[in-house]
């Protein structure tokens, strides 16, 4: 035949995806394991399969907890080459990005109800070389993000009131998912609270993609295979 000539299988349609979901990433929160073994913990929840650390720093202010600094990201930064997703629930984040730049963070998530200038914000934390983050808490409408969202790399939807771990899942922060998934298919987009093997899968019907979790993790029998459970839930969830 013809060089030219284009093979019959050229012609079929490619299936396509309902739109081009970025990866499922499991990011565990460290605020659940062992301050006092914080290097071994965060090793060893790598090894079994966490993409992400995700580190709650919280001043006591914003929310009404205390936990970590920038710190603790240094020190552990010393020990793993893991992705540091720093989610800054703190009234002033733009006074301490440069603090978890040096610290080596990989991301900072600042929430939107803490800064009168996001886009400024999320510019500064890309040109230290990190990832932006921009969170929302659950009495926040979604459209204070909705005009800034090529300005970051993830949008944190809050599934519970930040300040606490063990919270129950808000089943109604996805309609806040589907909206941003709509206006960005390729965005990360985070949900953090009450995350388990079952919250799991409405929250990536709804379009999440990075899913923190921390005590249903941590508390875990078998933490290897929870978190294999829970990225399985999430790849079939997002498929269909």
């Amino acid at each position: 035949s013809h060089p030219c000539a284009a093979s019959p299988a050229f012609f079929l349609p490619l299936p396509l995806p309902a739109f081009n979901m970025p990866a499922v990433v499991i990011a565990p929160s460290m605020l659940s394991s062992d301050f006092a073994r914080l290097a071994d913990e965060a090793k060893e929840i790598i090894e079994k399969g966490a993409d992400w650390l995700h580190m709650d720093v919280m001043d006591g202010h914003f929310v009404p907890n205390l936990t970590l600094g920038a710190p603790i990201v240094k020190s552990l930064r010393a020990h793993t080459d893991a992705f540091l997703d720093c989610h800054l629930m703190v009234s002033d984040p733009a006074k301490w990005v440069q603090d978890f730049a040096t610290a080596g963070a990989s991301q900072v998530t600042f929430h939107i109800e803490a800064t009168s200038d996001p886009v400024g914000l999320a510019k500064a934390i890309r040109k230290l070389g990190m990832r932006a983050g921009v969170a929302v808490k659950p009495g926040t409408a979604v459209d204070t993000v909705e005009g800034m969202l090529d300005e970051v790399d993830m949008v944190l939807i809050m599934t519970v009131e930040p300040g606490f771990g063990g919270q129950k899942f808000m089943e109604d922060m996805m309609g806040k998912v589907k909206r941003v998934r709509e206006l960005r298919p390729e965005l990360d987009i985070q949900v953090d609270g009450g995350i388990d093997a079952k919250t799991i899968v409405s929250a990536a019907e709804a379009g999440a993609n990075v899913f923190v979790a921390g005590t249903a993790i941590f508390k875990a029998e078998d933490r290897k295979e929870t978190m294999q459970v829970m990225k399985q839930a999430a790849n079939v969830a997002t498929q269909q």
